[in-house]
């Protein structure tokens, strides 16, 4: 079997595919590749190069939903500026239990300092970065406050 290298591209339903173009485009600032109107479907390169994608598929307007959740690795510097960056871009930071926040959250079992945010659709995005330092689980998941203490 081939040994898998990283996760290449996700995919994520939308209700508004013009609205989560503009979202994901113009607001979070990926570089779009590809939308192909006639498949009601667009890709987004993730990162430098084109080493991992996106695809937006517009679900059409069925009762039945499913939200997803994405995470985009990134430095621990941007994960520290998110909430700000988010704000300043008229979206609400989260922490893991979907609270508003004004600081990154640290999953002490990786150990990854993450945010959360959502989409126009509801799907939960994350920012995140691994810490370099040995996991501790038995600190479960706390604010970059009190991680730094």
């Amino acid at each position: 079997m081939p040994s898998v290298r990283s996760l290449f591209e996700t995919h994520l339903t939308v209700t508004d595919l013009d609205r989560s173009l503009a979202f994901y485009r113009d607001r979070l600032g990926l570089t779009l590749a590809a939308v192909f109107p006639e498949r009601e479907v667009a890709f987004f390169w993730v990162g430098p190069g084109r080493g991992a994608m996106l695809g937006l598929w517009a679900a059409g307007h069925g009762p039945q939903r499913m939200t997803h959740h994405t995470a985009f690795a990134t430095s621990l510097e941007d994960v520290l500026a998110a909430p700000a960056a988010l704000r300043a871009a008229g979206i609400t930071p989260l922490d893991l239990d979907e609270r508003p926040t004004s600081e990154p959250v640290v999953l002490a079992w990786m150990p990854a300092a993450a945010v959360y945010f959502k989409d126009p659709d509801g799907n939960l995005l994350e920012y995140i970065a691994m810490l370099d330092q040995q996991p501790r689980p038995e600190r479960g998941v706390v604010a970059w406050s009190q991680w730094t203490l």
